[in-house]
């Protein structure tokens, strides 16, 4: 007999940020399924769902409610910073923990969380200098107006920067806001090398849809001289996008590099699935100690850095050619330096300056 545990699942359905979270809850169901399905594994999760319907403030009553309506400890979800935040003191007081699958903009550390996907030296670091060397140092920053957007853009003005690059703009929307006339009339008039885009679900859409009309009316803005560059673009918004996403340059621990209309296969996808399957291992594996105090002894063997409770993952760059993406470079096993404290961790760029080429 298997033994049945609660595991929460904190995903918004329906709101702004729909297709991230659809991706997002596929993984951990698809996870869900095969530990229930493995006969090796003597125990059977038992999803408890709740929706916050991209309410920020709705994250924290829900994840309050599956804790003390359940036995879960621990929740699979969120997808922006903010419902990440809003979680963790719920989370502390229950003693349960979070596995946050959504790439992120470093700079925290919580006992409580396991942030599965990447951080600031996993994907804004290497893609900033990569582009650099590809494009030139000048940017164009824009992001929604939360903390993804505010800390993402804090970093890429530092390190270009730092580099010797110019920032040319940097402006912000409301999550979900679309009227991107504004962005779009700056960035023409400001011509940069290249422009990170931190906007999230609706608002990134509109903007990538405009984007692309630009670069139809002047070839300055097509994506082989000025591109798009993301943090956050995975599969799982290309059937959204349609068109609209080629040339799209993006980084992440992995990419499916086979057309996928339905958009599946992103890493949103499979970080959710492995936090599910590690979540299994671990319990196999762990005393009766804290879970926090386990990982901070044990988290090495499953992957999880004990210090940071971040994942050691691979870092890749890619562009959406054809309908999918295709990588461009890679490293492999990446550990995470979310506080950018560590150098030795950043991922090195090594031989010549090449400029990208389409074929």
């Amino acid at each position: 007999m298997k033994t049945e545990i609660d595991l929460g699942i904190l995903y918004s359905r329906s709101g702004t940020y729909t297709a991230l979270s659809e991706a997002l809850w596929q993984g951990a169901m698809d996870g869900i399924a095969s530990v229930n399905a493995d006969k090796n594994i003597p125990l059977t999760f038992c999803p408890v769902e709740r929706d916050p319907g991209g309410d920020v403030q709705r994250y924290a009553p829900l994840c309050s409610d599956i804790l003390t309506q359940s036995n879960a400890r621990h929740i699979i979800g969120c997808v922006t910073s903010s419902s990440r935040k809003e979680v963790i003191p719920a989370l502390d007081k229950a003693g349960a923990t979070l596995w946050y699958n959504v790439p992120y903009e470093g700079f925290e550390t919580s006992e409580r969380v396991v942030y599965s996907h990447s951080c600031t030296n996993q994907n804004i670091l290497p893609i900033l200098a990569w582009a650099q060397r590809a494009f030139g140092s000048s940017a164009f920053l824009t992001g929604s107006n939360y903390i993804w957007g505010w800390e993402t853009c804090r970093v890429a003005r530092h390190q270009i920067e730092a580099a010797g690059g110019k920032i040319l703009g940097e402006r912000y929307l409301p999550l979900g806001d679309e009227n991107v006339d504004g962005l779009i009339a700056q960035a023409a008039a400001t011509r940069p090398c290249f422009i990170l885009n931190s906007l999230v679900g609706a608002s990134s859409y509109a903007f990538i849809r405009a984007y692309k009309a630009l670069g139809a009316r002047d070839p300055h803005f097509s994506p082989d001289n000025c591109p798009l560059l993301s943090c956050n673009l995975t599969e799982a918004e290309l059937p959204v996008l349609g068109s609209a996403a080629e040339g799209l340059i993006s980084v992440g621990p992995s990419f499916c590099e086979t057309l996928q209309p339905s958009g599946r296969g992103s890493s949103l996808e499979r970080a959710a699935y492995e936090s599910v399957s590690t979540l299994a291992a671990v319990l196999m594996a762990q005393d009766k100690t804290d879970f926090a105090a386990f990982i901070a002894d044990n988290g090495a063997t499953f992957g999880i850095d004990p210090t940071t409770h971040h994942r050691v993952l691979d870092v890749k760059i890619a562009q959406v050619r054809d309908g999918a993406f295709q990588v461009l470079t890679e490293w492999a096993d990446v550990p995470p330096d979310p506080y950018m404290t560590r150098p030795t961790r950043h991922p090195k760029l090594d031989g010549p300056q090449l400029r990208v080429v389409r074929v």
